[in-house]
């Protein structure tokens, strides 16, 4: 069952994705944000490669996004 077009069948390929939920907030503020780009796809590298990307990416400061 698909959301788009209901019952497919046949020979198929399956594609699973992980996405992680990046969010901010304002140190000891109890209001999150959700920074551009997420949820977003987690590397083959893993999350900790994410998860080190991100701070590097707002450390730029700018319009930070999360990285590809």
């Amino acid at each position: 069952m698909t959301d788009e077009v209901g019952v497919i069948t046949g020979d198929l390929t399956v594609h699973t994705a992980r996405l992680a939920s990046v969010m901010l907030q304002y140190t000891g503020a109890e209001e999150w944000y959700t920074l551009t780009g997420s949820p977003a796809m987690v590397p083959d590298k893993g999350l900790d490669c994410l998860h080190a990307a991100v701070p590097a990416a707002v450390a730029l400061g700018g319009e930070a996004t999360v990285p590809q």
